[in-house]
Formats: structure tokens, C-alpha cells, sequence
């Protein structure tokens, strides 16, 4: 299979925002109630994405990966906006790919574009091993910290350190 790693472009925030919800549906569903994919959800990645794309930072990589044209995944990363070890500067926010291309090698292209194998922190559901696994194959590890968004109690989430 072949996939084309790049930045993302204007034209590409619809199909963002779909995946976005999509990849959180494949990978949640089981963890959050169902009312919480609504069409709001859809119009806030929509919203979040166009602001994203539409003002691009040096000190920010955003990464969408294509396979026949079509988005599969994603990744973005930048200077920390959470809760981060002192000293650590990179965060990943997020880094999502269709379940259909899981095991393809496209989400490591993502985290390699996107953070290189630098220092680097991110937040992870505590219930999600295979993210997890993923991560500690590049070097990362859980720190011991937790979080627990108000809007989501239902998934809380692990710190991991590179």
C-alpha cells in the first residue's frame, strides 16, 4: 500500500473533521455514551480544524496521511498546551488513523513528521493499550500522571514521557 504523508490544506477540513469523529467512534465507542457523537461533535472538529489549518504556526506540524486520495489519519503536534514534565517542550495532541489501515506503518510516518524521536510528551486514554503499546515502541512511558477531563469523566487519561 502506498501512502502520501503532507500537511494538510484548506480543502482538506471537511474530510479532518469526518475522520476525527469517525477514528473517535472506532476508538471510543465502547468508553462514551452514544449521545455523545452528535452532530455538534462534527461541527466543533469542523470548527477546531479550520481554525487549525487556516493558521498555520511554525512551531506547530499537522500531518494528514492519504491512501487513493482519501484521508486515514492525522497527527498534530506543537509546544505544550497541557500539563507537561518540566523541562520536556513537544507535545503530541493528538494522533488518530482509520482502524481499516491499523498496522500499515502510516501512524508512525505521522509521529516521525510530526515529532521526530525528540523529547516529547502526550496524553493517552487509560483504556486504550494499543495506543499505548504504540507509544512505548517509540520510546515513550508512563509517568505516573492522570487526568480526568470534566466534559469526558468517562476517559481518563495517562501521561507518557519521551
Amino acid at each position: 500500500m502506498t501512502y502520501e504523508t503532507r500537511a494538510p490544506g484548506p480543502s482538506d477540513v471537511d474530510s479532518l473533521a469526518r475522520l476525527h469523529v469517525a477514528t473517535w467512534v472506532e476508538t471510543y465507542a465502547d468508553q462514551l455514551p452514544s449521545d455523545f457523537f452528535t452532530p455538534e461533535l462534527l461541527e466543533r472538529r469542523r470548527a477546531m480544524w479550520e481554525r487549525i489549518v487556516g493558521n498555520p504556526r511554525a512551531d506547530r506540524q499537522v500531518q494528514v496521511a492519504t491512501f487513493d486520495g482519501a484521508l486515514v489519519g492525522f497527527a498534530f503536534a506543537g509546544p505544550p498546551v497541557s500539563d507537561g514534565p518540566e523541562g520536556v517542550d513537544r507535545e503530541l495532541y493528538s494522533i488518530y488513523v482509520s482502524r481499516d489501515h491499523h498496522g500499515s506503518g502510516v501512524a508512525q510516518s505521522l509521529l516521525d513528521r510530526t515529532l521526530g524521536d525528540g523529547p516529547a510528551f502526550l496524553w493517552v486514554a487509560e483504556h486504550n493499550p494499543r495506543a499505548q503499546a504504540f507509544y512505548r515502541r517509540n520510546g515513550f512511558e508512563l509517568d505516573g500522571a492522570h487526568k480526568v477531563e470534566p466534559a469526558l469523566p468517562e476517559l481518563p487519561h495517562a501521561r507518557m514521557v519521551r
